[in-house]
């Protein structure tokens, strides 16, 4: 028996996840399609409901309904509720739905197990205080950096976001890496981008969306340090502006959200099937056709 999976979203004819997770169904033999839904964006309920009647198994969920996702389901994981975003939807017996949200883990995955950079330690830049950066934010203070600094347009929602985070670690330090063993405290703060002018950070994350008006945050030419990375979560078959920024301003490396991409669907692959694909072939694929 194949099992129905879906992303929905508005626009989605763009969308990579079919061609991904066709991908993961081929490389472990698990009986699964997987289609696009262009969400009615009047009712995205309605959509997820019928998509379930008929027999669906679980939803990628991507903009603009991940908030209306938060809202619908039944059970939400801690990152789910600490992003106040869904983008995994699992259909369990019953039709009860639980939802999750994969975006944080897939940028861990991606920065650490694919490219080998060590968080611990280390002085981390957030750009935006929108949903993007709210999806990725508890797995970054998770993975134990010495600072965590969120910076948007709008100090106000940067500190109110910093706070936060801060108010859930405090409520749930158990689900922090090496919790029992590692007391390591990480300095969690929001501020303006004029604030940034006299720092430096070993790697800069860009949660915004302004590469896709071909711009980048108005962030200080120096705010890189020596050796220092940068990350784009948007990604395009073309350097994108904030990479393109990394590689004038000396980047040691720059990478965009391709891996990011393939890495999310993977944890929601697992999380539907108990089984983790392997990444690397679909990246491959993705990036070099």
């Amino acid at each position: 028996m194949t099992d129905r999976y879906a992303v929905i979203g508005n626009p989605i004819a763009h969308s990579k996840s079919p061609t991904i997770h066709a991908a993961f169904a081929a490389q472990t033999g698990e009986p699964i399609e997987y289609g696009r839904i262009l969400g009615d964006l009047n009712d995205f309920a309605g959509d997820v409901r019928r998509f379930v009647a008929e027999g669906g198994r679980g939803l990628n969920v991507t903009v603009p309904f991940k908030t209306d996702a938060f809202e619908l389901l039944d059970d939400l994981s801690e990152q789910a509720r600490t992003a106040g975003a869904v983008n995994t939807l699992i259909v369990r017996d019953g039709g009860l739905l639980r939802g999750d949200n994969t975006d944080g883990v897939g940028l861990l995955r991606d920065l650490t197990e694919n490219h080998g950079f060590a968080l611990a330690g280390k002085r981390v830049l957030l750009l935006g205080a929108g949903g993007a950066a709210r999806g990725v934010l508890r797995p970054l203070f998770d993975a134990r950096p010495a600072e965590l600094l969120i910076a948007n347009r709008t100090a106000e929602k940067a500190e109110a976001l910093a706070t936060q985070l801060a108010t859930s670690a405090i409520a749930s330090p158990e689900t922090r890496a090496d919790a029992q063993i590692d007391q390591q405290e990480t300095a969690v703060s929001g501020c303006g981008l004029v604030a940034l002018r006299s720092q430096r950070f070993d790697l800069i994350i860009n949660a915004t969306s302004s590469g896709l008006d071909d711009q980048v945050p108005a962030i200080p030419d120096h705010c890189l340090a020596a050796g220092g990375w940068v990350y784009d979560l948007l990604y395009a078959n073309e350097p994108t502006p904030f990479c393109r920024w990394g590689q004038t301003h000396g980047a040691a490396r720059v990478l965009d959200g391709l891996g990011m991409l393939v890495e999310q669907a993977a944890e929601s692959f697992w999380l539907w099937r108990g089984v983790r694909p392997q990444t690397a072939p679909v990246i491959d694929l993705l990036r070099h056709g």
